[in-house]
């Protein structure tokens, strides 16, 4: 569901819209891009046309659709969301086909800086049996990742990045992905009204130059990824470059993914595998077939 910019006030519209034409007028006078699309996703949300109407004002005030019908597609699954918390872009759906690509037998899984949950609930998904922690400042977005990942058997965790995670993960994640803010402080202010006024700017914003979080998660992700494992972060192609120079100080092997059409940028970090001594086991079992 792409962003829009509604602008019309909810009180030039009628108080019920009994059919779909209606709706579709309604938001398309607001100024909504895909009316039709919308439409369609508001009227299966509703349960009766009072409901109706009171979410069709919502999202003619400008409240993302997302948090009007309650939900977000993300990488195939309906994940929740409600105010106060990051919806999950399309965009980072890149992330997640990144780190099914480098670990596809990832065993254990961390997604920091969870907001809904969706990369952690995604990753799960398609790795089927994992063992999936997920952790957030926030506790209004723990509460909603809570919601997202328990059919997979997932724990969130409330606090600041790896003081959240309990101490037996140390040395054992196959897949680290911290969706981190990135956005430099100068530059909140410019973001479209939907990030700017209805997501928490603790989720958005990144510091002077958009990196503060991505550093410190760099500087210590090694300590907690098991030999081979790797950290996946998003960010811009401007701050590539200097991502790559932070991983790098933290002992990762580093490479950028990107995806023109998504316009979405991952760093990814590999903590390569100590070979063992002679006479010990070796620490990762070799791959066969």
């Amino acid at each position: 569901m792409p962003p829009l910019s509604p602008s019309a006030s909810p009180s030039s519209f009628p108080s019920s819209f009994p059919s779909y034409d209606a709706v579709v007028g309604a938001l398309r006078a607001a100024g909504c891009v895909f009316a039709e699309d919308e439409a369609e996703l508001i009227l299966a949300a509703a349960r009766t046309p009072d409901e109706l109407a009171a979410l069709v004002e919502r999202r003619v005030a400008g409240l993302p659709l997302e948090l009007v019908v309650g939900w977000a597609e993300f990488h195939g699954l309906r994940i929740a969301v409600e105010p106060g918390v990051f919806v999950p872009r399309r965009r980072t759906e890149f992330l997640v086909t990144q780190a099914l690509a480098q670990a596809p037998r990832a065993s254990v899984v961390v997604d920091l800086c969870c907001g809904s949950g969706a990369v952690g609930a995604a990753l799960a998904s398609a790795l089927r049996r994992v063992e999936l922690h997920a952790a957030d400042l926030d506790p209004v977005a723990v509460g909603c990742a809570r919601r997202n990942v328990a059919a997979l058997g997932g724990q969130v965790h409330v606090g600041d990045l790896f003081e959240a995670l309990p101490g037996h993960l140390r040395g054992r994640v196959d897949i680290l992905a911290a969706n981190v803010p990135y956005v430099p402080t100068g530059e909140v202010p410019l973001l479209p009204a939907e990030a700017r006024d209805h997501e928490p700017l603790t989720a958005l914003d990144g510091g002077a130059d958009g990196l503060d979080v991505l550093r410190r998660v760099a500087a210590r992700a090694a300590r907690w990824l098991a030999p081979g494992g790797c950290l996946l972060v998003e960010t811009s192609e401007r701050q590539a470059p200097d991502a790559v120079k932070a991983f790098t100080r933290g002992g990762l092997t580093t490479r950028v993914a990107e995806d023109e059409e998504l316009y979405a940028h991952v760093v990814i970090g590999i903590k390569e595998a100590q070979e063992p001594l002679e006479g010990e086991e070796p620490r990762l079992k070799q791959e066969t077939g």
